[in-house]
């Protein structure tokens, strides 16, 4: 392609788990013998991006390059519209679009909150006009409220740049205080308008819009894709990618640029991969990659392998398929912006008096379902660390039993919607009784956040199985992070204690893709279980949530009998259900530092194993001991006691998931359940 720096290597296209850690093999491409399962990969989540140079297919590159300077047209609204309908499946907030063509003094542009729908309505009203370029987006929000002054895209530079971002930009309080005293003018709470009047003071002095996106790039911290246009360059679209996915689609007379190619690949099967912390500008006829300090790049040739329908997916057979593969990042995105220079960490969310929570005596922790478990993890986690006495309840149970809550009391409610209702009216129950009440919880502008003191947002990105996989990491990582800030603020732990414990849990996002890298084996065992018609989980410590857990998703999906103990709790009768061949999850605890713990499940496994179950292990990489008991064992990297639920509980979502779809069930919509629960 003329004007275009790419490698020649043609090959089949899989996205592998994109590394959070800034790794340099995180672009690497596998070749079509390495794919993972179905020959598809992971497609990272959250707002949908889409961007488009050209006029249309042409077969007479200079007569289009002509039209391109001289004309405009409908197609580049046609398709970002179309690109930001395939990308609805990462779920969404509001959406948006801006275009420029020829001539145009400032950009022109629509955004609405809400579904998609409000946006057409909202162009059926007030058409926009024919263009050469344009950039699409579709917002989930994270700084400020799903509004329409929040959405996507933001312009800046007198009206004549407009930008989208997907992402979370962790200096942009900085930047907001240096450009404001600059004059800029802020009509939005989001980082991403701070990034359109970076560009736009880097667009002023460097009179190219390519170099000011590198510039300004280099002065984002954070996670972020930025795509831009600008009325001085009427066929261009800029974009710039770091920790966060950008993909190039290659056509005949136009280029694209999306999130995933979902946004581009019923239009394009051809696509280019973008490395880390690089610029890219198309054209109508041209694709130029460089990196942050603006040297020529190159990208990498794929042809996308599977059509528009998987797309919609990821290029996954379920959403919970694509979610779990999303852990990784759930876990990495939730750790953002925790800490600050110094590494103390600092949680800009919680506007609760620190005098107050250094008073706290109790904390309650209100959930349901999965929530409620990962509340349970929370409890061991915060006892230990804060020695404060903490307490987990069912959302729907506590303001019926007359709990006792005062001043004194700390509630954490936990939501992956923030609509749960049940846990609202807890939220409610325990602010009319002076207590504290910090929500946990997924998505911005949620109910319960809203009538609670504080919020702690989880940061996964949508989900939208009904099981809930992602949210759980996420929230059970929030929960540590909380944690570890209580025992910073209240003196608990030393400084030195509390930045190695935060150390291991950044690197838990990686341990996670081990895991999930490891699924196959997980797979094949839950396929040949299909028949089961009940299942059993035990754990003790952590490890009883997990083992709650997973008999939570088996029975979610497969529709069979499953259930968790405490493994302890065998000898007192649940032992008598065990009989041979009967599956057994144990979830074992590390052997380092907890012996007693370790070998006291040891014992658990041979208890069940001289009844005749069928032993189901999972355990940490170099347990020798636990071999000799079981006949199957799923192994989970090393990892500090406290953490290892973020791993251990991987396998049983795969297996659940696994073992319903060997049974023809569907894994995204199981029957009688809903996602977000909002009646008591």
């Amino acid at each position: 392609m003329p004007g275009t720096d790419v490698a020649d290597e043609e090959v089949t296209w899989s996205i592998l788990p994109e590394a959070p850690t800034g790794d340099a093999n995180r672009d690497r491409l596998r070749s079509a013998d390495d794919r993972p399962r179905a020959g598809l990969g992971r497609l990272p989540r959250m707002c949908g991006i889409v961007g488009y140079a050209g006029l249309g297919p042409s077969e007479n590159r200079v007569e289009q390059a002509s039209a391109a300077r001289d004309g405009a047209s409908d197609r580049p609204l046609e398709v970002v519209l179309e690109g930001l309908r395939r990308l609805e499946y990462r779920g969404y907030d509001s959406a948006g679009v801006a275009l420029v063509g020829p001539g145009s003094a400032e950009v022109t542009s629509a955004k609405k909150a809400g579904k998609l729908a409000n946006l057409l309505a909202e162009l059926a009203e007030r058409p926009l006009p024919a263009a050469t370029a344009a950039v699409g987006h579709t917002r989930w929000a994270t700084h400020g409220g799903p509004t329409d002054g929040n959405a996507h895209p933001h312009v800046a530079d007198d009206g004549r740049l407009a930008v989208i971002h997907n992402g979370i930009i962790e200096n942009f309080s900085e930047l907001r205080e240096m450009l404001a005293a600059e004059g800029a003018t802020f009509l939005s709470q989001t980082d991403t308008e701070v990034a359109a009047h970076l560009l736009a003071r880097e667009y002023r002095a460097a009179g190219d819009l390519t170099a000011a996106m590198a510039a300004t790039a280099r002065r984002l911290h954070g996670t972020f894709t930025l795509l831009a246009v600008h009325a001085d360059a009427p066929d261009t679209v800029v974009g710039a990618r770091h920790d966060s996915p950008l993909v190039v689609g290659l056509g005949e007379g136009e280029n694209f640029l999306g999130s995933d190619v979902a946004a581009f690949v019923a239009q394009t099967k051809e696509a280019l991969e973008l490395g880390q912390d690089q610029v890219v500008t198309i054209t109508p006829t041209t694709v130029e990659v460089t990196d942050f300090d603006g040297a020529p790049a190159e990208g990498k040739r794929f042809t996308v392998d599977w059509d528009a329908a998987a797309a919609e997916k990821g290029g996954f057979e379920s959403f919970m398929d694509k979610e779990i593969h999303d852990q990784p990042h759930a876990v990495a995105d939730t750790l953002l912006g925790r800490t600050d220079a110094s590494g103390r960490i600092v949680l800009d969310d919680l506007r609760i008096d620190e005098s107050l929570l250094r008073a706290v005596d109790k904390i309650i922790v209100v959930a349901c379902g999965t929530a409620a478990y990962a509340g349970h993890v929370a409890k061991y986690a915060i006892e230990h660390w804060c020695r404060i006495p903490v307490e987990v309840e069912l959302a729907h149970e506590f303001r019926y039993r007359d709990p006792i809550v005062d001043a004194g009391t700390l509630v954490v409610a936990i939501s992956q919607s923030g609509e749960t209702m049940d846990t609202l009216m807890a939220v409610r129950h325990a602010r009319e009784q002076g207590a504290k009440v910090i929500a946990v919880v997924n998505t911005n502008g949620s109910t319960i956040p809203r009538e609670s003191d504080a919020v702690l947002y989880t940061h996964a990105g949508p989900e939208i199985a009904v099981a809930s996989t992602k949210a759980f990491l996420a929230q059970i990582t929030a929960a540590y992070v909380l944690g570890l800030y209580l025992a910073q603020l209240r003196g608990n732990k030393f400084p030195d204690e509390i930045a190695a414990t935060f150390d291991e849990l950044r690197d838990m996002s990686r341990k996670v893709q081990t895991v999930i890298e490891r699924g196959e084996y997980v797979r094949a065992t839950a396929r040949s279980m299909a028949d089961a018609d009940k299942v059993l989980f035990l754990g003790r410590h952590v490890g009883y949530p997990v083992a709650m857990e997973g008999a939570l998703k088996l029975k979610e999906l497969a529709y069979i009998h499953a259930e968790g103990f405490a493994a302890g709790e065998l000898k007192h009768g649940p032992i008598a259900l065990i009989d041979e061949g009967q599956p057994v999850f144990v979830v074992v605890p590390s052997p380092r530092g907890r012996d007693q713990l370790h070998s006291k499940v040891v014992s658990n496994i041979q208890e069940i194993r001289a009844r005749g179950a069928r032993t189901l292990v999972i355990a940490e990489d170099g347990d020798d001991e636990v071999r000799k008991y079981a006949d199957e064992v799923f192994w989970i990297p090393k990892a500090p006691t406290l953490l290892q639920p973020l791993l251990a509980v991987v396998p049983l979502q795969i297996f659940a998931m696994a073992l319903a779809t060997a049974k023809g069930l569907d894994v995204d919509q199981p029957r009688n359940l809903a996602k977000s629960v909002t009646v008591e």
